[in-house]
Formats: C-alpha cells, sequence, structure tokens
C-alpha cells in the first residue's frame, strides 16, 4: 500500500495504460444503452477488477425529478435484406447500425417508406452516426451516406428483434472511506455503444483509478465514484443521494474522452471559481509548454456532458471535467470513427496520471499557519545556509516565500498562485511537509 501524499509519477514500463487499453478492447463490442443486460455486463466486468463495485437497479417507470426512468431496452438481431435476399445492414457488422431504443419490427416495405426509417451523414459519408430515441418509440437503421445512396428502388425486409419493456436501470457505485466524511466525487458513463474515446476511455481509466485510491493505506478525503448512463442515470442519481452529497462533496469530475493523445480541455463548473476548478487549473498549468501542449479552455456555456446535472441551480455541486479532446470537438466524435484507433495506451495512461495529480493536490491543500514569531532561525533547523554570501540562499527562496503567506487564511493551492505559480505543486508540498516535520508550521484544521 501507499501513501496518498507520496505519489509519484509511474515510469514508461508501468503496465496500467496497456490494462487500461485493453479493457477497453474487451468492452467495445458490448451493445450498451441506457438500459439493458450490456450495461450490467460492462458493469460486471468492472466489478471484476474492482470488487467494491456495487451495482444497483432503478425500475422503469421511477420518477427522478421531473424525469422518468425509461423502460429497459435490449436487442438481439436487425437487419435489411434485399428481394434477393442479401443483407445490406446488418447489426452484426457495428453496434451503430441500429437506431439505439428502436422498438421490434418485422416487415417488408419499398424504399420510400424505408428511407424514413434510415439515418446517415451527408456531410461525412464514411461514417455510421450515432442516433438514438431514447423518450419517443420508433425504429431505424443508420448507415454510412455512401451505403445509403447504393440502395435501389426495390422492397427490403427489414427485422429488428428487440425488446422494451418494463425492468430496470443499472447503475454502478463505489464508496471508498477516508479519514473524513468530506468527499472527491468522479462520474463517468456507460451508456454508448461501440464508441471509444466518447464511451470508453472514461469509465476504464476510472475503474484503475478506484483500483488505485484502495491501495492506498491512508486517504484524507472519502470518494464517491459511479458509472451511470448520462443524463438519465446523474438525474436519478441525483435524486437519491442528493442530501448527502451537497453536504460531504467538496470536488467532483466527470470522466470522459480522456483516451486520445491530443491536448487537455478544460470544462469549467458553473461559476468556475470551487476547489475543483482551482485544483483541475494547477495541475493542468503544469502540463501546458509548447504549442502542442496548450489547453483549450472552454466555457460553461460549452458544457454537454453530466456537469449540465451537477452544476444546475438546485443541485450546485463543485464539479468541473478535464478531458482531452472535448465531447463534439472532434471528426469522430458520435461516428463509427470513434474506434480503437482514436485511443491509445498512453492516451489513456497519462490521463489517468492527471486525474491521479489531481487527487494528490486535494489531498494535500492545506491551510498552514507559522508557528513562530518573526521568521524562523532556518539554519538552526537546517534549512538555510549557515554562511552567507551573494545568491547563498536562492535554493530557499521558495520555502521562505510560503512560510510569509501561512497565516491561514489561504490554502497551497493559493499561496502557490502568489509566490510562484510556476512551481510544480509536488515541489511545494514538499516543502510544506519539510516545513511540517521541522515545527514551524501546523496544518489549521479550524478551517
Amino acid at each position: 500500500m501507499t501513501d496518498s501524499s507520496n505519489i509519484t509519477t509511474s515510469n514508461t514500463n508501468d503496465t496500467t495504460g496497456n490494462d487500461i487499453y485493453n479493457l477497453c478492447e474487451q468492452l467495445y463490442p458490448i451493445m450498451r444503452s441506457l438500459t439493458g443486460n450490456g450495461n450490467r455486463e460492462t458493469l460486471k466486468i468492472l466489478q471484476g477488477i474492482v470488487p467494491e463495485l456495487k451495482i444497483h437497479e432503478v425500475p422503469s417507470g421511477s420518477k427522478v425529478y421531473d424525469w422518468t426512468v425509461p423502460k429497459e431496452w435490449n436487442i438481439r438481431e436487425a437487419w435489411i435484406k434485399d428481394s434477393r435476399g442479401n443483407i445490406v445492414i446488418d447489426l452484426k457488422n457495428h453496434n451503430l447500425h441500429i437506431l439505439n431504443y428502436s422498438v421490434p419490427v418485422h416487415k417488408k416495405i419499398k424504399l420510400e417508406e424505408l428511407e424514413e426509417h434510415l439515418y446517415s451523414l451527408v456531410d461525412d459519408p464514411d461514417v455510421i452516426p450515432y442516433v438514438t430515441s431514447y423518450y419517443k418509440e420508433r425504429w431505424g437503421f443508420c448507415l454510412t451516406h455512401n451505403d445509403r445512396m447504393l440502395l435501389t428502388d426495390d422492397e427490403y425486409e427489414v427485422y429488428i428483434d428487440s425488446d422494451l419493456k418494463d425492468g430496470s436501470m443499472s447503475y454502478g457505485e463505489i464508496l471508498i472511506k477516508g479519514d473524513t466524511d468530506e468527499e472527491i466525487f468522479l462520474s463517468t458513463y456507460i451508456c454508448h455503444p461501440q464508441m471509444a474515446n466518447n464511451e470508453l476511455s472514461g469509465p476504464t481509466v476510472t475503474i484503475y483509478l478506484a483500483k488505485w485510491l484502495l491501495s492506498l493505506e491512508k486517504r484524507r478525503y472519502s470518494y464517491r465514484i459511479i458509472f451511470i448512463p448520462e443524463t438519465i442515470g446523474s438525474i436519478t442519481y441525483l435524486s437519491k443521494n442528493i442530501d448527502v452529497m451537497q453536504k460531504n462533496i467538496i470536488a467532483g469530475f466527470v470522466l470522459t474522452c480522456i483516451g486520445d493523445n491530443k491536448v487537455y480541455s478544460y470544462i469549467p463548473s458553473r461559476k468556475g471559481d470551487t476547489l475543483a476548478d482551482k485544483i483541475a487549473l494547477k495541475i493542468l498549468s503544469e502540463v501546458e509548454g509548447s504549442d502542442e501542449t496548450k489547453i483549450c479552455y472552454y466555457s460553461y456555456l460549452d458544457r454537454g456532458s453530466d456537469e449540465r446535472q451537477y452544476n444546475s441551480p438546485n443541485i450546485a455541486l463543485p464539479v468541473c471535467s478535464v478531458t482531452r479532446s472535448k465531447y463534439g470537438s472532434y471528426p469522430e466524435y458520435h461516428t463509427s470513427d470513434d474506434n480503437l484507433d482514436v485511443i491509445s495506451a498512453d492516451g489513456l495512461f497519462t490521463s489517468y496520471q492527471l486525474y491521479q495529480n489531481i487527487i494528490n493536490a486535494l489531498e494535500n491543500n492545506y491551510y498552514y499557519k507559522a508557528t513562530q514569531c518573526c521568521e524562523p532561525h532556518m539554519s538552526k533547523h537546517g534549512l538555510y545556509p549557515d554562511i552567507s554570501y551573494k545568491n547563498s540562499a536562492n535554493f530557499t527562496i521558495d520555502m521562505m516565500n510560503f512560510l510569509a503567506y501561512t497565516d491561514g487564511s489561504m490554502d497551497l493551492i493559493d499561496i502557490n498562485n502568489i509566490i510562484n505559480s510556476k512551481l510544480p505543486i509536488s515541489k511545494l508540498i514538499g516543502i510544506a511537509k519539510q516545513l511540517e516535520s521541522k515545527g514551524l508550521i501546523v496544518k489549521d484544521i479550524s478551517i
């Protein structure tokens, strides 16, 4: 076991990135949606990595704020054949070929009627689009626009073997106890079929973060980690847990689209001034350097995932999001091109490391108070040269500046931003621990 205050960046021989990528490969073929057996299968695979994950079921028809948990949807087979018996679209070839939540159908129709149930992208004719109809019953198929243009004026047999009936919606939850009841919240979703970056990068990185957190010998904070269908899942979870969440959560993050090797993106909380925002911005500032590592900073008006629910006015949780290519901003988004080639073991691993660093900063972000009046006699404590000459004490500048602001009114990140915003937070954590070990500062637990 390790202590969260001593996190070190894993070296290039670490297998975690490959493990996360291999998990993506395992989950990629599974049909997922808001509900259904594919979600349960996904959660059970995640549970095999972290047995502490609990799987919950919420009955169809349950009222959750202004929403209703939908009927459960499962699909076994779907295809379209021409009059000669040739299969022109087959769900077996890709899960995106079906309009998600399609009702069952089996009939023969002419092309003119079939066209009313087909979905393709004129501007991106080589990909299959991801299309859903969760809350209005209909059926349909999705295909590349190029394949759609090959359809002739023929009679087609349409077959969808699906169920849409009362059942339940599944979600996963991991609660990890820390020294305090204050919580860090991690939320990710499990509802997109056969998409790698937009779907699988989030839950796969998150489950390995949970595994790492459980391995720590000591945790300052407790952790609430959920794997839900997007939107209806977060609304449902909030409706069941809002009181304890508003009481305990001090920072939260939505994990999605974190599997590619492109630049990081930051989507703030509604007001942009929470502890989660402050920590995320600090850790991102340590990543940013060359033009290739410039961070994409978005407005809350650019939100699109479950941060919408967590930041809504009557919920107002301190939740933001750090992604790689933000949802909706990369060409493969919500299409069959968001495949396993879009993500990589390195992209997944570096995102995993970034969130480790965010958690480490949170765990060590204390308020400190000096124990001495005036500056301490630093050389007496072995923290300052005992012979003085020009520039002899340059290495102590950050330490002395840190001490100058330890009046208990600012946390570690606030002080860092004042004295040297380019100083890595890990180094300032080290300075604080050194001063604390000498009895020159104490954690101000009255804050």
